[in-house]
């Protein structure tokens, strides 16, 4: 393995559950249902919880600090991303952001207009903007090759004219992994005249994109994914957002944070999310110069995703060596993220068990991908034995899991 530009140990002390009792001698390779949550993190959940759990922007002090801290958050995750902190939308889940994004579509579309989606994505992403079918919108499939599970390029372009008015999609796969080419869709989807809104939560994890480089004119991804509580966090271009139909109280109209998200914010775990800028410069400082970047941000993605790429490699140079299991999406550590799925001959689930006791944590099914399952042909309810994991997994844990799959494939 090529020399890592983040020191494990260094890494996984910054995370609470590596020092649990319980969890010791665990793998966890199931980090695309949700990753750990950084010190950081829980330190101003429990900060705000103990001190400011009070209903925020009002006149006396502890009101007034809980409003700045969740002010702060949106400013440290705009930050994050390279955007300003009129972008960034809090929701209870990106599923539930994804379907109020849908209705106020909904309402801004008319009868006749396109949209395309795919079918590599979550149903979470594409199911909500397909609804729009009942509203007159016509639904066009940017569909995946089906035997790889990859969106190309030539595809979407059979599908895209001046009447398209939306193109929805992942930036990866929560199964195929491989990093679909966000900004050539951008561009290409600005050039007739289209947004873009793109599905981050299987990508967001390996470091928050700089969404100016990106292009992306929405995009949604999962806090508690990326470390940090259970929240979903939406960033919308600020001038599309105030063209979108009010989804809130009638007299929150002219509040951008409020149109888009009509449910109570929580307001601990919001404030919270700006431990999660506060752990990815931990990770910037830990990288130093190994990496590049212009920023504390875009060095902890470098950082993270160099990282991965060496953990990466070795599993796949075995799995790629096995002609008993079938990987899903491209073997090559540089084109995806470390979410691997495999087909194999028994259920995703049953595999999974037996890793579970040489102490694997993974996972198995269809990880609500149906449509891209019934593309490549694999029975949703047989599914696949899915193996995700982040920067802070160890070669070690690396070396047990193909210790585990060797006994257990």
């Amino acid at each position: 393995m090529t020399k890592l530009p983040l020191e494990p140990a260094r890494i996984r002390a910054l995370f609470p559950a590596f020092a649990e009792p319980s969890l010791q001698g665990q793998a966890f390779f199931e980090n695309a249902g949700g990753s750990y949550t950084a010190q950081a993190v829980i330190d101003r959940l429990e900060h705000y919880y103990r001190a400011t759990k009070v209903q925020p922007y009002g006149v006396y002090a502890a009101s007034i600090e809980a409003g700045e801290a969740m002010n702060l958050a949106f400013e440290r995750m705009a930050a994050a991303l390279n955007v300003t902190a009129d972008w960034i939308h809090f929701g209870p889940s990106t599923s539930a952001n994804t379907y109020v994004l849908g209705n106020a579509f909904g309402g801004w579309l008319k009868p006749g207009d396109v949209i395309v989606v795919t079918n590599q994505d979550h149903e979470a992403n594409t199911g909500a903007w397909r609804r729009l079918s009942q509203r007159g919108i016509t639904v066009r499939e940017w569909s995946v090759d089906g035997q790889t599970g990859r969106l190309a390029l030539p595809a979407l372009d059979a599908v895209l004219d001046d009447k398209v008015k939306l193109v929805a999609m992942p930036h990866c796969s929560n199964v195929v992994g491989e990093i679909n080419p966000v900004a050539e869709v951008a561009k290409r989807a600005h050039a007739v005249g289209a947004v873009l809104a793109v599905d981050g939560v299987s990508y967001a994890p390996h470091g928050l994109p700089d969404l100016v480089e990106l292009g992306a004119d929405m995009y949604l991804f999962s806090a508690y994914k990326t470390y940090g509580p259970h929240q979903g966090v939406m960033a919308v271009r600020p001038e599309l957002a105030m063209q979108l139909p009010n989804q809130g109280h009638f007299f929150n109209d002219t509040k951008p944070r409020y149109r888009l998200t009509p449910a109570g914010p929580d307001h601990a775990q919001i404030a919270a999310s700006a431990g999660i800028a506060d752990y990815l410069e931990q990770v910037s400082a830990i990288a130093g110069d190994s990496v590049g970047g212009s920023d504390p941000f875009r060095r902890a993605h470098a950082a993270m995703r160099a990282q991965e790429i060496a953990l990466a490699r070795p599993l796949l140079d075995y799995l790629n060596g096995r002609n008993d299991v079938n990987l899903v999406g491209p073997g090559d550590a540089e084109l995806r993220a470390p979410t691997i799925a495999l087909r194999h001959r028994e259920p995703g689930v049953e595999v999974a068990k037996r890793l579970a006791k040489h102490d694997i944590m993974a996972s198995g099914g269809n990880f609500y991908a149906w449509r891209l399952m019934e593309a490549l042909n694999i029975d949703p309810q047989h599914g696949v034995l899915r193996l995700s994991f982040v920067h802070y997994t160890s070669p070690e844990e690396i070396q047990s899991l193909i210790k585990a799959l060797d006994a257990e494939l």
